[in-house]
């Protein structure tokens, strides 16, 4: 077996990433494939930390008319769904995790605590984190963001629907660049869509590496642990 190339990472999952072909709700057997990598890369010895989106339930951004504060909370309870989706699946699949709320729901999840989240990992528990920041006008990059610097994540794997990071959208411009390696400030100067820029400035602060790669074949995420040259590295 393949020695991990990082010791600590925080895995980023978009909500769609969950839905498969459907496009929203979940489709277990892409939940059950993305579990299997990730039992695979905790057999490896990596410690393992998630934080899901919850796109494929709500998106608070097209809620219209609704109030944002509101409309953030229901997105929250979307990524709790998720959370808890992920957990079944992986402990089905024989491999210790929990969920970990940034809002008290105690009868579903354990309420989020930075100590109890290091204790999980050190034992070789997967944590995943539900309900984002707990604060409206937050996305669950920085969500991620915030949590890696916490728990002292190596880095962020951010999987996506593309295969790395491009100077322009490249389903709309075939020329588009790929970029292999990028540095913080690159990210923040260029504008480029790896992650929000309150996130983005949150890793750039803590030194927090991101690695851009594509979801749709999920062994991506293993390759990715044991350091093989995929997407794109901020650093």
């Amino acid at each position: 077996m393949k020695k991990p190339a990082y010791k600590r990472v925080l895995l980023k999952l978009s909500g769609e990433a969950l839905s498969g072909e459907k496009g929203s709700g979940l489709d277990f057997e892409v939940v059950e494939k993305v579990c299997k990598s990730i039992k695979e890369c905790v057999a490896m010895g990596t410690e393992i930390a998630i934080v899901v989106g919850g796109g494929n339930f709500w998106r608070g951004r097209s809620s219209g008319k609704m109030d944002r504060t509101r409309a953030d909370h229901m997105g929250m309870l979307a990524t709790a769904i998720n959370s808890l989706a992920l957990c079944d699946t992986l402990e089905q699949l024989g491999v210790d995790a929990c969920v970990q709320t940034a809002i008290d729901m105690r009868q579903v999840a354990e309420p989020y605590t930075k100590i109890g989240a290091d204790s999980h990992l050190k034992e070789g528990k997967v944590v995943i984190f539900g309900c984002g920041t707990g604060n409206p006008f937050f996305s669950t990059d920085t969500a991620a963001a915030l949590r890696a610097a916490e728990i002292g994540a190596d880095v962020i794997f951010k999987a996506t629907n593309v295969d790395g990071v491009y100077d322009s959208d490249p389903k709309k411009n075939p020329s588009a660049k790929k970029f292999d390696r990028l540095t913080h400030s690159d990210v923040l100067n260029l504008g480029l869509n790896v992650m929000d820029m309150t996130a983005a400035s949150l890793c750039k602060d803590n030194g927090i590496k991101i690695l851009v790669f594509n979801m749709d074949d999920t062994d991506n995420i293993k390759r990715a642990m044991a350091g093989e040259t995929i997407g794109t590295l901020v650093e």
